[in-house]
Formats: C-alpha cells, sequence, structure tokens
C-alpha cells in the first residue's frame, strides 16, 4: 500500500504543500509538472519553482505570480509567513499595491466557470472546484450569508486557484493509496486583515479544521492558511502521527518567512505491508432462544463495536435444531461482547478462538455524480484494489430514478475510472 505522509507541525498552505509534492518528483517530473501547470490557462498566473533552504534544511518554493508580480507581494501586511495566503480569502482581503484589482470581485458562479475552462482531467477538476467550494463554505459561515454572496478579489482568488490546482495535479501524479496528515500546528497570536484584528487561527481557518487534530504551538503567528486547511482536509484520509511504513521518498516545500524552527512541510512517501490484524472469535450453540431474541442480540453486539455478528443452523443433542451465534470483535472488546451475549441469550457458555485475518485497508471518500453526492469505499491490498458504492446512497437513488441496484451502480463506478 502507497501512503502519502504529510508533517505539518509548521502549519501548511497552499503554496507550501504544492512544493513539499514537487520535491517528491523527479528533476524531469518537476520540469513537465512546471511547463503543465502554466499552460492549462488560469488567467494572469504565472508559477515558478525554486530551491530554498530553511534551518539548512533543502526544499523547494513555489512561488505564485499574478501579472508577473510574485503574489507574495501583493499584501501590504505580513503577519502571515505564507504569503498572505489567508489575506486573499473573501473578507480577508488587502490589495492596495495592485489598485487595478482592488474592485474586482468574483463568486464561486464566476471561479466555477474559470476551472471548467482548465486543461486538466476531469478528476483534477472536479478536486478544485470542491476545494474551492469548501473555503467558500467557510467563510459564509464566518459572514453569515450563502455562498453565492461571498465573493472573492481577483488577485487572491487566482493565488488560491493556481494552489488548489497545482496541489490536485500533483495528488493526481503521485497516486498514492492512502494520504495521513499529521496534527497540525496553527500557530498562535493574531494576524491583521482588511477588516481588523482577527485570532489565530483565523475564522475560516477554523471552520476549515473541523474534525483535523491541531494545536497552537509554540510560533507567534498564523502558520495554517485557509487553502492549506481545505487542502489537507479534502485528501487526507486519517489524521495521525506517522504511521508505520518503509519510507522511499521524502520532500519539504517551503514559506518565505523564517523561523527558529524550519518553515517547511515535509512530504513522506512510503509502503507499508498488507494489512493484518488481530480478531477473535466468540461462539455459542442455543437450541432455546426465539428469533426475535437472536435479532435483538445482533444488534446489541453490532451497536457495540462487533466486526461481525452472524448465525448458522445446527442439530444439537436429541436431534434439536439450533443456533450457532458467532461474534467477531477485538481483543479489547470481547469482554464487553461476553457480557451482552450472557445477559440477553440462553447460552451458558462462550467458546474463544484468537485469530489473525489478513484485511484490505480500506478508505471513503465522496464522488459527485448526475444523481448527486455518493459515497465510494476503496479497498486496497495483496495486489488488488476494489471500488464499492455505499448501500444507502445507491439504493436512495435507485429507487427515485425507478432504476435497480446495478446500473446505479455500473454508472456510478464508471464515473469513479472516468474521474
Amino acid at each position: 500500500m502507497k501512503i502519502l505522509y504529510l508533517d505539518c507541525g509548521m502549519g501548511a498552505a497552499g503554496d507550501m504543500l504544492m512544493g513539499a509534492l514537487v520535491s517528491l518528483l523527479t528533476e524531469e517530473q518537476q520540469a513537465l509538472f512546471a511547463e503543465k501547470i502554466n499552460n492549462i490557462g488560469i488567467p494572469k498566473v504565472t508559477v515558478k519553482i525554486h530551491n530554498d533552504i530553511k534551518c539548512g534544511v533543502t526544499g523547494k518554493h513555489v512561488e505564485v505570480m499574478i501579472n508577473g508580480v510574485s503574489e507574495g507581494d501583493c499584501c501590504e501586511h505580513g503577519e502571515s509567513h505564507h504569503e498572505g495566503h489567508h489575506e486573499h480569502h473573501g473578507h480577508h482581503e488587502h490589495h492596495e499595491h495592485h489598485g487595478e484589482h482592488h474592485h474586482a470581485h468574483s463568486s464561486m458562479n464566476d471561479i466555477e466557470e474559470i476551472i471548467n475552462g482548465l486543461d486538466i482531467s476531469n478528476k483534477v477538476r472536479n478536486d478544485v472546484k470542491e476545494i474551492y467550494k469548501k473555503i467558500a463554505l467557510a467563510e459564509s459561515m464566518v459572514h453569515g450569508t450563502s455562498v453565492s454572496e461571498i465573493h472573492f478579489h481577483e488577485v487572491g482568488m487566482m493565488d488560491a486557484i493556481a494552489d488548489i490546482t497545482g496541489c490536485a495535479m500533483l495528488f493526481e501524479m503521485l497516486d498514492v493509496d492512502s494520504v495521513v496528515v499529521s496534527p497540525v500546528n496553527v500557530g498562535y497570536g493574531t494576524v491583521r486583515c482588511a477588516h481588523g484584528v482577527l485570532p489565530v487561527p483565523a475564522p475560516a481557518t477554523a471552520n476549515l479544521l473541523k474534525n483535523i487534530p491541531s494545536y497552537a504551538g509554540n510560533v507567534q503567528g498564523e502558520l495554517c492558511t485557509p487553502t492549506g486547511a481545505a487542502i489537507l482536509g479534502y485528501y487526507g484520509n486519517k489524521f495521525s502521527n506517522m504511521p508505520l511504513m518503509t519510507i522511499e521518498s521524502v520532500g519539504y516545500g517551503t514559506g518565505k518567512k523564517d523561523f527558529e524552527t524550519a518553515n517547511i512541510v515535509r512530504a513522506i512517501v512510503g509502503y507499508c505491508e498488507d494489512a493484518q490484524d488481530d480478531i477473535v472469535e466468540l461462539k455459542c450453540n442455543m437450541d432455546d432462544i426465539t428469533g426475535e431474541e437472536v435479532g435483538y442480540v445482533t444488534e446489541l453486539l453490532l451497536n457495540r463495536g462487533a466486526r461481525d455478528v452472524f448465525t448458522t443452523a445446527i442439530t444439537m443433542k436429541k436431534n434439536r435444531p439450533g443456533v450457532l451465534l458467532t461474534v467477531l470483535c477485538t481483543n479489547e472488546d470481547k469482554m464487553d461482547m461476553a457480557e451482552i451475549i450472557f445477559k440477553h441469550t440462553t447460552t451458558i457458555g462462550i467458546r474463544e478462538l484468537s485469530q489473525k485475518r489478513m484485511i484490505l485497508n480500506r478508505t471513503e471518500e465522496f464522488v459527485k455524480t448526475d444523481f448527486g453526492d455518493v459515497r465510494i469505499k476503496t479497498s486496497s491490498g495483496y495486489g488488488t484494489r476494489k471500488i464499492k458504492v455505499e448501500y444507502e446512497d445507491a439504493s436512495t437513488i435507485a429507487k427515485q430514478n425507478n432504476m435497480s441496484l446495478r446500473e446505479v451502480r455500473d454508472i456510478i463506478k464508471n464515473k469513479k475510472q472516468e474521474a
């Protein structure tokens, strides 16, 4: 299983993430990426990749230029060490150096029109739209308005489209099975924005960090931007410390400012062995339990965390028909499972068997289809990869459109593969 681990011990911004992902490529691939992103059609934008050093560590710094001017030079203030990315979104705009853009605003419809015109794959296009929608939704929650009412200043909009599109292209090139993100250092203190001084993390960033482990650390300033948080939240399959993996390559993306701690995002690609875990099997035979009681205890066990519960028809002493109840659970849960079984069934004894089991690694994502967002579960490992459409989503679509489950699943799987 191929894993990408993103170490965000100094936060994350779109340009830093792009630099970290670029640095995982070969020099030839880096040159091809730079040529491609500069020719996909982002208006007025040029992207340059530079070598950079932070605290003795060599990495890549990605410079996004709007009309030939570095996006880092477009902001008057410099509280954010990530080139003022945060100020480039929604109410955080402040572009006094670019008078020709100061009054230019764009809505989500305008942004989607630009994204639709880019020369990129369907998958990258969908990813970019979804990430930008996450940012717009976070901003709308801050302002108490709808997404359609949120407007972005032109310079910040183009800058963010470049960062997000570049990262989406690189994720597609790297083609990993799972993305693991470390807890995110957001920094502390305040940041000055167009509407005044705001706490770190800024309100939109805080919204985007929901369900992502994060902390203040010991660096004063804004370390995580809305763009960085949105990208991490979209691609991250798991948020934890570095998993057990055999490292293949390591890359670093740098920010512009210098701190005592290296101002970098570290990206590590590696492989883990095909997964195995320990499972406990609990069994008991019963010839004096009703069907209702079996159904009830099955529900209780599954709700408590059993991995699986099933019954088998058996013949017991004196040729009596009976039920073999089997419960699969973790070793940590087995005593709770046994307590439920004894309390809610007629058995007076439970057999325990500890086993190893081979398992596929599983991830879940939402795929945009003509029917709406649909959950897709992907399982991989042991030389195979399986895609399954979530039953509840597929059954709802089938009922609403007078289709069979198979028809719905085939359409959605084809859509996923095309992307």
